[in-house]
């Protein structure tokens, strides 16, 4: 095996044999396979797009067992063109091209209805949609126990309070029964660890729904924001201009985005904003939250979606902000408050969900952030009297960050009745928690807590999970003090979705 090859069958290109020779800087084109350093390391990519900056040809790369979101652009520099490089085979693409326009073409024409054929309502066609959608919790952890990958790479394990976005379909209910044959069948609790999921997640696939933004290529390369300089894992639908910049220059307080450096310096001088344009409703020691109404202020929730669609993969929502709000994560300095993260969500959700698209900020993950982030949308929820679930399905990331969540909590409160020698119900857990049934039953399930037993269904609470969370309990963790939120269930008239007053 090559110098830098990781461990697994190879990825990137098509199984057929390619012609091999060398190449240079002007000869390489797209579809080539050529070895580039990464981190230090020569290792196997292809070159998907190239493009000319100010800076000189740059060469976009997915690098062999890596996933998706590790895609860079790369100057000519980082390509050893010492190495033979793999040539792609036009021939056989283009015999492909008619089979495959042939099939869209019979495709369509099955689709188009008959004059006389009845068309499906839109509630015959929601709930269609809710039926074939499965619950991403239950089809995630059979995905991940079948997937058997390894690679060598960087560790992304900085990746894990990331993302957790989503489309507006609705998870189906699942049968939630449970019998003595199917825990045979699935694992160990004991088998299933945090780390081993991410581990599995740096070479996946991305969960993205919509195909075609999976092919789209990231046009950001790099982005000075405040002190940080953050590279982006994903496209985002900036002006066509920013893609020929080397850097772009985004205002960490009102997030406008230049591509000269000049301009942005000028801008900074001007730049009275010092915190996000809405009301504080927390505030302690730590971090405040700020909500902001999208049809208010328009353009700069247009530049927080422009932002977070660098690092949130199947992000859809970009200039249509009216129906949505706000809540935004700030840490204070003597500069002003500095975005951490958000979390959105519809003023008006007739799924019931308290959250529409969530982030944390690259360069604050791992630090237990996301969990605040997910925290203030429950409380928020029991403070309207509400169950709230975030919109389904997750991305990967952000359905680690939910489930954490999730099974700490319903442990915590489990742990208590059993001290106290009381009895409960799922309906109980989901008041108490402000989280929904479904939500409940499948994090139940995931831990093996909910068992059939005696014709009766019991939730128990293995051993080995009530020493992990004493373990977990030992860590000086930060949370939320609900008392500290000055709010109160915004009101909107149904014609403008804006602030009833």
């Amino acid at each position: 095996m090559a110098v830098g090859t990781p461990a697994g069958e190879p990825t990137v290109g098509s199984d057929t044999p390619r012609q091999r020779g060398i190449a240079t800087p002007d000869t390489l084109k797209t579809g080539c396979i050529a070895w580039v350093v990464k981190d230090g390391q020569p290792r196997r990519a292809e070159i998907l797009s190239i493009k000319e900056t100010k800076s000189g040809k740059q060469f976009y790369c997915n690098f062999d067992n890596f996933n998706k979101r590790l895609d860079e652009w790369v100057p000519v520099t980082r390509i050893d063109f010492t190495q033979e490089v793999e040539w792609p085979n036009p021939d056989k693409d283009k015999s492909k091209e008619p089979k495959a326009k042939k099939t869209t073409s019979q495709t369509k024409k099955a689709q188009v209805p008959k004059k006389g054929q009845k068309r499906p309502s839109k509630r015959e066609q929601s709930i269609q949609s809710e039926a074939a959608t499965p619950h991403p919790w239950s089809e995630f952890v059979e995905s991940q126990q079948q997937r058997q990958t390894s690679s060598v790479g960087p560790d992304v394990d900085s990746q894990t309070q990331a993302s957790a976005d989503a489309t507006t379909t609705p998870a189906a209910a699942d049968d939630i029964e449970v019998d003595d044959k199917d825990d045979d069948v699935k694992k160990e609790e004991g088998e299933f660890s945090r780390e081993e999921e991410i581990e599995k997640l740096r070479t996946s696939g991305s969960m993205t729904q919509n195909p075609a933004e999976i092919s789209r290529i990231r046009n950001i390369s790099k982005v000075q924001f405040g002190e940080n300089d953050l590279f982006p894992w994903y496209f985002s639908p900036y002006p066509e201009v920013f893609s020929q910049e080397d850097v772009i220059f985004i205002c960490e307080f009102c997030l406008s985005y230049y591509g000269d450096e000049t301009a942005f310096l000028r801008h900074r001088k001007k730049c009275t904003l010092q915190h996000p344009p809405g009301n504080e409703i927390y505030r302690d020691d730590y971090v405040s939250f700020f909500e902001i109404d999208g049809r208010r202020q328009r353009t700069w929730c247009r530049n927080l979606c422009l932002l977070s669609k660098m690092f949130l993969d199947h992000k859809t929502l970009y200039y249509d902000v009216d129906p949505f709000l706000f809540y935004v994560m700030a840490s204070r300095t003597d500069k002003g408050c500095h975005i951490v993260g958000y979390f959105s969500k519809e003023k008006e959700s007739a799924d019931g969900y308290n959250v529409a698209c969530i982030l944390t900020l690259p360069q604050y993950q791992r630090k237990g952030y996301g969990r605040l982030l997910i925290q203030f949308s429950y409380e928020l929820s029991k403070i309207e009297g509400k169950l709230g679930s975030p919109e389904k399905p997750l991305s990967d990331l952000g359905l680690l960050s939910y489930r954490q969540y999730w099974s700490e909590n319903i442990l915590d409160l489990l742990m208590g009745y059993n001290e106290r020698d009381d009895k409960v119900t799922i309906e109980a857990i989901s008041s108490a928690l402000a989280m929904t049934t479904q939500d409940v039953e499948h994090t139940l399930q995931a831990m093996k807590m909910q068992v059939y037993h005696k014709s009766d269904h019991k939730i128990v609470i293995p051993e080995n999970l009530i020493k992990q969370r004493e373990k977990q309990k030992l860590k000086l963790r930060r949370v939320l003090d609900p008392g500290r939120i000055q709010w109160k269930p915004p009101v909107f008239t149904a014609s403008s979705r804006t602030w009833g007053w």
